[in-house]
């Protein structure tokens, strides 16, 4: 449905229609079904999420169930248990019944790690740093495990031939916006982040082919990131959205997704606040296959820009 709206839009704007360099991805490995299970859960149905949670904590004993045992053993309808399998990328409750007798074996063999309780309000803060520390290797974990390549890719190719980047998020994605147009930037790449919605709006009236708008957003709903979006998109431009959400609004106006999973969300830290780490990881990844891509000019941008600035990391002499 996504890919016609795109289409039905492009038409709209009297563009061409885009060749995207991906194909969409296949149905998660067993590694990064409990990843996507974190990711997809907190915006699932009650009844889908029982199911989702099932058989993530549970992978081998549902493995071994029918599509009308699970939905007994949920307390849902083979409708429920088919509907969710494809929300997590499986055509169908057979395919979702192959990874999680992967996921089983990989437990037994003390590949999955654990999971650690929540982050109490008593919680001595040594423990805290040491749920924090695993909730940001798990977030890091999932988001490379389920993050499609083909679509990094692609991302990559088009910001490496980009003649201006310009970058949408708000709230803690808009620090990542930031920290992604100033390392293009040391690169000598025209990169700009826009915090303030009407002046991403403004900007992404200017661009065309051959630049690229870039959203951050990891609800895949922000309003102030899908509109200054959509509007790049009818440009021309090539769009990409970084989103823990990949059925979100957003992604109907991006060329290529980016998948981002979180920690998992609790009162004393929401998941806009904990999505923040999986989306630096995927920028830098952007940021590496960009300077990868662009050596010969990137490495004499980055030494410049180090010389432009040592004086004021070191005292001057006298």
């Amino acid at each position: 449905m996504a890919n016609t709206l795109k289409e039905d839009f492009t038409r709209r704007a009297g563009a061409p229609p885009r060749p995207t360099a991906a194909g969409p991805p296949g149905p998660p490995g067993p590694a990064a079904l409990a990843a996507k299970v974190r990711t997809m859960a907190p915006s699932m149905t009650r009844s889908m999420q029982r199911v989702a949670e099932t058989v993530a904590h549970d992978p081998a004993g549902c493995a071994r169930l029918t599509v009308t045992g699970l939905a007994e053993r949920t307390g849902t309808s083979e409708a429920t248990v088919v509907r969710t399998s494809r929300l997590l990328g499986y055509p169908g409750y057979r395919d979702l019944r192959l990874a999680l007798a992967g996921l089983a074996a990989q437990q037994e063999s003390g590949a999955a790690p654990s999971v650690t309780a929540d982050i109490a309000l008593d919680d001595p803060i040594s423990e805290v740093v040491a749920k924090l520390a695993h909730d940001e290797r798990q977030t890091l974990a999932d988001t490379a495990t389920a993050l499609d390549t083909a679509q990094v890719e692609a991302s990559v190719t088009a910001l490496a031939g980009a003649r201006r980047v310009d970058l949408y998020g708000v709230g803690a994605s808009s620090l990542v916006a930031q920290d992604l147009a100033q390392k293009l930037l040391r690169i000598g790449l025209i990169a700009h982040a826009h915090a303030d919605p009407h002046l991403a709006v403004t900007n992404a009236v200017q661009l065309r082919a051959g630049d690229v708008a870039l959203a951050i957003t990891h609800s895949g709903r922000t309003v102030d990131v899908i509109e200054p979006l959509r509007v790049a998109f009818g440009h021309g431009a090539t769009t990409i959205a970084v989103t823990g959400r990949p059925d979100g609004e957003i992604a109907q106006y991006a060329d290529h997704v980016l998948t981002t999973s979180t920690a998992r969300e609790s009162e004393l830290r929401p998941a806009a606040m904990s999505s923040r780490t999986s989306q630096l990881l995927v920028v830098d990844c952007l940021f590496i296959g960009v300077a990868q891509r662009t050596y010969e000019t990137a490495a004499p941008a980055l030494s410049a820009s180090y010389e432009a600035l040592a004086h004021r990391h070191s005292p001057r002499p006298r």
